[in-house]
Parts: structure tokens; sequence; C-alpha cells
């Protein structure tokens, strides 16, 4: 008795893993960062939270708009693509017909068993065949501007709110120290949780987000400190 072999590859998660990282590492090291610079200018409480409150809310806008825009053009370019494709297999089928074979044949498949699969894929979807196999288009990579720019707005926030948080709670005297260390601590997880859910290495995934979050509170306390004004 046979069974079904059913796989769920890890390229199905591209399409929001990609997004949801970016926002959430965005959100610790530039709400982390703006924290600490202006702690750095000797700023008080107050000041310093209305700062992060601000940056979590202008970022995650501009996050959701970023996001928008940049993977709509993408979405155009795909269906600018299709529509192309879609014409050129109203006019001349037997033309991509032999494109699609000669693309198999190029992989290694024999000529004569290409031109048969590309006939018969494209006798069941002719533009999916096309859009998989000549433009690189599938269901898991393909553009989703409203998902990319709603995971990046919510992403972001999730992660502004934790240094935001940990200034709230730490004595003033030690909002610089305290909000660098957590914010690390929180980028080491967030890279080992990427990295996880990606299947890529957790080493890897936490020394890259850890160095240039530290880089970016180092040099806006730079910034704070070189412009700093006495409270």
């Amino acid at each position: 008795m046979s069974r079904l072999h059913a796989e769920k590859h890890l390229v199905q998660r591209i399409g929001w893993l990609r997004a949801a990282v970016l926002g959430a590492n965005d959100g610790i090291v530039s709400t982390a960062s703006l924290i600490v610079g202006v702690a750095a200018a000797s700023q008080g409480r107050n000041e310093i939270l209305v700062a992060g409150l601000a940056g979590l809310v202008a970022g995650a806008m501009s996050m959701a708009a970023g996001e928008y825009v940049s993977v709509s053009s993408q979405s155009d370019t795909e269906g600018a693509d299709l529509a192309r494709e879609r014409q050129e297999l109203a006019t001349q089928p037997e033309l991509e017909i032999e494109e699609l074979a000669g693309l198999y044949a190029a992989r290694g498949v024999e000529r004569g068993l290409a031109r048969q699969v590309a006939a018969q894929l494209m006798a069941k979807d002719a533009l999916g065949a096309h859009a998989r196999d000549e433009l690189g288009i599938s269901e898991f990579t393909t553009a989703r501007p409203i998902q990319a720019a709603l995971t990046s707005a919510m992403t972001f926030a999730a992660g502004a709110t934790l240094p935001l948080v940990t200034a709230t709670l730490a004595p003033q005297a030690a909002i610089t120290p305290a909000v660098s260390a957590a914010s690390i601590l929180f980028l080491a997880i967030l890279g080992a949780l990427g990295a996880k859910v990606g299947g890529a290495s957790v080493f890897k995934g936490v020394a890259r987000v850890t160095f240039w979050g530290a880089a970016a509170m180092a040099l806006t306390a730079g910034v704070g400190l070189l412009f700093g004004v006495a409270a």
C-alpha cells in the first residue's frame, strides 16, 4: 500500500519570513539606537520615552509604506511579464512550446522528451508552466504587497516595544547600558529564531544581527555624546 510523501519546504516561508525578520530587527535597532542617542545627550526620561515612542510609530508606518511600495513594484513587474507571456501564448503557441522544451533540454532532458513534457504541461496550464520555469514566478515567491506591509509594520512595532519597555523600567542613570544590553540580547534571540525558522545556521544568524545592532547603537551614542547638552 503506497503512502503519500508530504513535504513542507522552508522556502514556503520566504514571503513572510523576510519581512518579519527585517521588521523586528529594524524595530529593535532603530528604536534602541534612538533611545541610546537621546539618553547619551543627557536628556530626561520623558524626552527619551517620547523620542522612543515617536520612533516606534514613525518607523512602523515607514516600514509598512516602504514594503508596500517596493513589493508592489515587484508585483507590477511580475504582472507585466505574465501579461506579455499570456499574449505570446495566444499568438504563437508552437514557439512557446519550443521555448519551454529548450529550457528542459538545457537542464539535461532529452530533446524529444523535453518537447513532450512541455506540450503536456502547457495543455494543463500553459501560463503557469511558463511563469514557473521561464520567469521563475511561483506561489511561494510571488509578490504580496499587503502581506509584506502588515508583517513589517507589526513586527517593527513589536521589536521597538522591547527597548522602549526597557527604558521605562530602568533607572534613568542606567538607561543607556540597560537598553544597549537588553537590545543585544533581543537581537540575539531574534537572530536565533529567524535562523531556526529559516533552516539556517543559528550562529551566523545571531552574529550578524548582534554585530550590526551593536554598531548602530555605538554610533548613535557617540553622536549623542558629541552634540549632547546638560540636562
